[in-house]
Formats: structure tokens, C-alpha cells, sequence
């Protein structure tokens, strides 16, 4: 932390609000996921569709290659996020178009998950348990598919009536094959705009002025900007990757920086005295 005493003013002010004043915005991928297990790195979203039988071996090495250009980009702490947006729109829309060229079909995506390593962090069931009993809504904005995170936590058994998902869906011809992907493309860093672009999401929730956020990257600091008359927000950051590069731009942005912590322990911690202990 950066400055404990403002994360413990936030908390004491969030605390005396009440649960009911309070809502969780969250990142997917390597926030409520792993990032690695046993020293090999777990899959996003949308890694468990590239690894699939589903996808053929060319298309695999394609879709590998975009990784090997575009990750490194993503996170270069040399790069603006003016200079990384359009390069990230480009990966997101290159990888979607090879996707869709893959004839996927809809029925198949369940044993997809199944069969992959995806795995939510330690202390998974805890948070949407708790997020679940205490009616506090969990909104999942995500740059990964939709129709893959909605399979995970389902089969996680934590896909409850409080979250909500945003993400790129997608959108099947009536023989349930990939034709495209739905709506605009949410990327890592225009999470702002679709946090925008769901004002009815966020007007439903205007009683609920205190946010918990989580994240993984810098582009997940505006998922919140949609909250209408915000009060508080605790911003916490899992930083999984390039740890000492990485950790000054994290400390000055985040409110907690969470460094290769493959567990839901400090959220839960804060979920628990936040509800009262309940």
C-alpha cells in the first residue's frame, strides 16, 4: 500500500455506510483467475478456447504469434496507453476474425472448459458466496468471451442471480456455429466506454455509492467510471507478471497491490469486515 491510513479511512467509511451501499467491479482474467499454478501459467478466457480441439493446429500458431507481438506491447511500462490502444484492437479483432473462421460450435464450449486448466483463485467460493448471501452485486467487466467466463464460474458452481458479466459474446447462426462476435469489441483498455455505454446497469445500482474494485492492469482503473455519485472506491490490484517493473506504476494507481498472490485472501478479508464479520 501505498498510503494504509487512506485504505483504512476508505474502509471505516465504507464500513459505516453499510452492505447495502456497496458494490464489487471486477476484472476476469488473472484477477478472479490464477495466474499460474504449480509455476505453469493458467488460461484466460480466451486461451481455453485457443488450446481446444476446437481450433486447428495452424489456427493455433496463428493466434500464438499474435500473443508473441501483442503481449509484450500490452505490457510495456515504456508504452502510453494512447500508443497501446490501437495495437490491442488490433490483436482483439485479428484473434476474433480467426476465431470465427474456426466454425465453432455453441454445444461444445462446456467440455471446453471442462477439459481445460482454468481455475479461479484460492478463496473463490468464499467471495461469490459471500457476495451471493450478503446481495451485493459482483459485476464482471471482461475484455475476454463472455460465453467462456459465464461457463467457468457455472461450472464453479458461483454463477449466481448478483453477477453480472460484461464482455465480448458470442453470436451464433441458427445451426449453432460462430458466425461473429456481438456489439463493440471491449478490449483492455476501453473499459471506460463500455462502462459508459451500460448506464442502465450502473442507474439500477445508484443506491450503491461505495465500489470495491479489482483488477490486474492499469485499463481496469475505469471500469468503475459508469458509477453515478460515487463515494468511496478501494481499488485493489493483483500484479501477476513483470512484478519490479511494474510495481511503482501499480502502488501510484492502486489503493492495495497484491504482488504474486494467487488468492482471494485479502478481498475476502475486506468483503468479511466490510459485512460486519457476518
Amino acid at each position: 500500500m501505498r498510503d494504509p491510513q487512506r485504505v483504512k479511512e476508505i474502509l471505516q467509511s465504507m464500513q459505516k455506510a453499510g452492505s447495502n451501499t456497496i458494490q464489487v467491479i471486477s476484472d476476469f482474467d488473472m484477477t478472479l483467475t490464477r495466474f499460474a499454478y504449480n509455476g505453469k501459467r493458467c488460461p484466460t478466457c480466451h486461451n481455453i478456447l485457443d488450446n481446444s480441439k476446437l481450433i486447428t493446429e495452424e489456427c493455433k500458431e496463428k493466434l500464438k504469434d499474435l500473443l508473441n507481438t501483442y503481449y509484450p506491447i500490452e505490457i510495456d511500462c515504456a508504452r502510453s496507453i494512447e500508443e497501446k490502444l490501437p495495437l490491442m484492437v488490433e490483436w482483439w479483432t485479428k484473434a476474433h476474425e480467426l476465431l470465427v473462421q474456426q466454425k465453432i460450435k455453441k454445444d461444445l464450449l462446456a467440455m471446453v472448459v471442462r477439459e481445460s486448466d482454468a481455475m479461479l483463485r484460492d478463496g473463490y467460493q468464499l467471495f461469490f458466496d459471500h457476495l451471493h448471501k450478503h446481495s451485493i452485486p459482483l459485476l464482471i467487466f471482461s475484455a475476454g468471451i463472455g460465453d467462456i467466463l459465464e461457463e467457468v464460474i457455472r461450472q464453479a458452481g458461483v454463477f449466481h442471480p448478483n453477477v453480472k458479466v460484461f464482455s465480448n459474446y458470442m453470436d451464433f447462426d441458427e445451426t449453432g456455429v460462430l458466425k461473429a462476435f456481438k456489439g463493440e469489441l471491449i478490449h483492455i483498455y476501453n473499459k471506460r466506454e463500455g462502462a459508459l455505454l451500460n448506464t442502465g446497469h450502473f442507474q439500477e445500482l445508484r443506491t450503491r455509492p461505495n465500489v470495491l474494485l479489482l483488477g490486474d492492469s492499469l485499463g481496469d482503473l475505469t471500469m468503475a467510471d459508469g458509477v453515478q455519485d460515487m463515494e468511496n472506491i478501494l481499488k485493489i490490484g493483483f500484479l501477476n507478471d513483470k512484478v519490479e517493473e511494474r510495481k511503482q506504476s501499480y502502488l501510484n494507481s492502486y489503493d492495495i497491490v497484491l504482488m504474486k498472490d494467487e488468492t482471494m485472501d485479502v478481498p475476502n478479508a475486506i468483503l468479511l469486515y466490510l459485512t460486519g464479520n457476518k
